[in-house]
Formats: C-alpha cells, sequence, structure tokens
C-alpha cells in the first residue's frame, strides 16, 4: 500500500519539477541564468549548453554576465543568444558578454502570465492523470481479489490528498510566478 503512494508522491513530485524548470525558462525583469539552459552552442563540432561553456552571472539585477572558458566561442555564443526566441540583445566587450533583461511591457507580461498559466494547467492534468493511473491500480487490485474493498477506499482517500497537496504546490507555484511577472 505504502510503496503505491510513494510511486504517486514521486510521479507527482516530477510534475513539480517540470513545471519549476518551465517557470525558469519564463522571463521576468529580473536577470537569471536559469533563462540561458536551453540555448545551445556548437562547441568542437557539439552541440552544448552555454552554461557548460562558460561562467554566468547576475550583475546588477538586471543583466547577465557571460564568461566564456574559451574566448574563441564568443561568436557562437552571442548568435545563439540573438538566434533563441527569449528577445535578448548580448553585447561583447572584450572576452565578456553582457545580456541586459529589457523591461517587461504590460502586454509581454500578460503574455507570460498566459503562458505561466498554461505550464501550471499541465501540470495540474499530468498530476490528475497519475491520480487517475493509481486509482485504476487500486480497482485492478480489489478485483484481483488481492486488497480489500475498504483498503481499495483507503487507498484511494490517500490518493486524492496527495492529489490535493500536489495541486496546492501548483497553484502556489503559480501564484509566485505571477507576482514575479506583475513586479515593476
Amino acid at each position: 500500500m505504502q510503496a503505491l503512494i510513494n510511486d504517486v508522491s514521486e510521479k507527482m513530485d516530477k510534475s513539480v519539477s517540470a513545471l519549476r524548470n518551465a517557470f525558469n525558462k519564463i522571463r521576468t525583469g529580473r536577470a537569471n541564468p536559469s533563462i540561458l539552459d536551453d540555448i545551445k552552442v556548437d562547441y568542437y563540432g557539439n552541440l552544448t549548453p552555454i552554461n557548460q561553456t562558460s561562467n554566468i552571472s547576475v550583475e546588477e539585477g538586471r543583466s547577465l554576465v557571460i564568461s566564456p572558458w574559451d574566448k574563441n566561442l564568443i561568436p557562437e555564443i552571442e548568435k545563439a543568444i540573438l538566434s533563441s526566441d527569449l528577445g535578448l540583445n548580448p553585447s561583447t566587450s572584450s572576452d565578456l558578454i553582457r545580456v541586459t533583461m529589457p523591461a517587461l511591457t504590460e502586454e509581454t507580461r500578460q503574455d507570460y502570465i498566459k503562458q505561466a498559466r498554461a505550464e501550471a494547467e499541465n501540470s495540474r492534468v499530468s498530476i490528475r492523470n497519475i491520480r487517475r493511473d493509481a486509482n485504476q491500480s487500486t480497482k485492478e487490485q480489489q478485483q484481483a481479489s488481492e486488497i480489500s474493498e475498504d483498503d481499495q477506499r483507503r487507498l484511494e482517500d490517500l490518493i486524492q490528498k496527495e492529489t490535493d497537496k500536489y495541486i496546492s504546490i501548483v497553484d502556489n507555484e503559480l501564484k509566485n510566478k505571477e507576482s514575479d511577472l506583475l513586479e515593476i
């Protein structure tokens, strides 16, 4: 019984982690190195994430400083950032690349909030699907006489409590992301 609940918790935890990763890619007015996580550069013939080719740090809250380990990568990194759909414009000075986060307009804030809400809803759907699969598993166990009807109800109640807990975590994450996006 406990193994099923642990499995449900683990899967729901992965859904929340995926949501947090998706939220990290939604740009706010503040600089955050994780926004560059999906950008890859050609590093000796291999597409490699920028954070594996450079040091990335936040400078003055609104800009990122990228310091490549190999200075020959500077043009590649600039090109990769420009071709990403993040709307960022890098500027190079000697051996550093600076990326200043543009201020968000009201329209872009609303677009990012819509994107965040869609990601949160995807996460909720994923959590509900995990609940559905777990409940189906308990029904099959009960029909195979592996557990009693009472145990099945208890398991379904525990699964529902886990579902409610993780849905509320998703709602809190969304609320935090929305407040970040609305912050000026």
